[in-house]
């Protein structure tokens, strides 16, 4: 959306809130009637929890649902806990099965059995098989409804099955092929289906399939598919059979929320489930506070550096200037260093069985990156207060930016390698990490030049 169809929506969220504040629900239900589904959805965003559902319900059903499909899984979330119980239920079962998953997996525990209850028992299966496979995995986001096609069949015969599953199937526009027994034999495209013969049979066309095992990471198995272009990716289970389809829309939604979590965590706060504007208050600072508190006792490293070199300071005060500038450098470094080498695991370009390289990478990068800045320390610190003093600030840097590059560098392989998530371990932990280093390696250097 453009700045200007932002601000259109942001004056009719408060418009509307307004409005409703003051039972005007005529009025607005005018102003909702021309904006469009990405409009409202940005709406919804900025609408408290119970503005949102009295919305909804102003909304006739085909949009309400277009809305409520494209709401994010968060959002939906609070929305189904402020609607009516018959409501939900009929919302719920006019959802395609992945879409349910997402949304079960943002409800309480207790609201899923009773979702599921009001639902037929075919869609009630597709569900709970899917509910079955682990939290993280591709499976728990595929879609079970799709259409296949075999290689002895001809175009004609498979555009009847595609006809035939038209109202149900994920996607039509790119086709597993698949053997008697489910097994993936390739893929053929609704393009190349439409450009060639009725009597063509299918093997003559199909291409060799990318697929993914229904137990593989979806953050994994959603960024092949944009690696590879791929509008469609077929699951399979053990066996190698065929068990469900993701598209590409929804490896872009996955994509987007593993990176809103990655880019939270890098900064020390845990992410919100929904837009900033429709957050609550206290959930703002609940994602905050726990890491506050986590960096405020790693902190006190720092204080105990200072407090056991507390003699080097009194004699030689002047240090003590250049502790913000030492330790702010070092953070950012090896900050840098994380950032670069998280973003290289998510896209599959090193393994934590790369550690040596990156390692000897980052070394090289940290200790360039030390001998520039060192140098212009050097002579900054040498001009304004003492040549000694600039040495020590110029061999500082030097080796504060090799540590600080090593240590980022190597964290998040290191988290990968203890499944833990590598964002964890990045900014904030190597900041307080790399401050205490820092200040050792300063006031080591600072007695070893200038002998106190």
């Amino acid at each position: 959306m453009t700045p200007t169809q932002l601000q259109n929506v942001a004056d009719a969220a408060d418009s509307i809130s307004q409005l409703i504040a003051r039972g005007d629900l005529a009025g607005a239900s005018a102003l909702l009637t021309p904006l469009a589904i990405p409009e409202l959805v940005e709406l919804f965003d900025r609408l408290s929890t119970e503005h949102a559902a009295i919305v909804y319900r102003l909304l006739a059903k085909p949009r309400a649902l277009g809305v409520f499909e494209a709401l994010s899984p968060g959002s939906r979330g609070d929305l189904v806990g402020a609607l009516r119980n018959v409501e939900v239920t009929s919302l719920f079962a006019e959802m395609d099965p992945d879409d349910r998953v997402w949304l079960l997996d943002e409800l309480p525990a207790s609201v899923a059995p009773k979702l599921l209850r009001g639902l037929t028992r075919q869609e009630r299966d597709l569900t709970s098989g899917m509910l079955g496979y682990p939290q993280d995995s591709i499976g728990r986001r595929m879609s079970p409804e799709f259409v296949t096609a075999h290689p002895q069949l001809t175009v004609a015969e498979t555009f009847s099955r595609v006809r035939a599953a038209l109202d149900s199937a994920e996607t039509v526009y790119t086709l597993p092929v698949t053997d008697e027994v489910r097994r993936v034999v390739g893929v053929v495209s609704l393009r190349d289906l439409m450009s060639a013969d009725e009597s063509t049979l299918v093997k003559d066309l199909m291409s060799d399939a990318q697929v993914a095992m229904v137990s593989e990471e979806a953050e994994t198995a959603a960024r092949r598919m944009t690696d590879f272009g791929l509008l469609a990716l077929p699951i399979v289970d053990s066996e190698e059979r065929l068990v469900g389809i993701v598209t590409i829309d929804d490896a872009a939604r996955i994509l987007k929320q593993e990176e809103s979590e990655d880019a939270a965590r890098q900064g020390g706060v845990e992410p919100l489930r929904r837009s900033y504007l429709s957050t609550p208050i206290r959930l703002l600072v609940r994602s905050r506070v726990v890491w506050l508190l986590v960096l405020a006792v790693g902190a006190t490293l720092t204080v105990q550096v200072l407090d056991a070199f507390e003699a080097t300071l009194a004699q030689m005060t002047v240090l003590a200037l250049f502790v913000p500038l030492l330790i702010g450098t070092g953070g950012n470094t090896g900050n840098q260093a994380a950032t670069t080498v998280t973003r290289s695991l998510a896209l599959g370009e090193v393994t934590p069985g790369d550690v040596r390289r990156v390692l000897s990478r980052e070394i090289r990068v940290g200790f360039s990156l030390g001998l520039l800045l060192g140098l212009l320390g050097f002579a900054l610190a040498g001009l304004v207060y003492d040549w000694h003093v600039g040495l020590v600030i110029g061999l500082t840097l030097v080796a504060v930016c090799t540590v600080a590059a090593s240590i980022g560098g190597i964290m998040p392989l290191a988290a990968r390698a203890i499944k833990v998530d590598p964002a964890v371990f990045s900014n904030p932990f190597i900041t307080t990490f790399v401050d205490a280093t820092g200040l050792i390696i300063y006031f080591l250097i600072a007695r070893a030049v200038l002998g106190i």
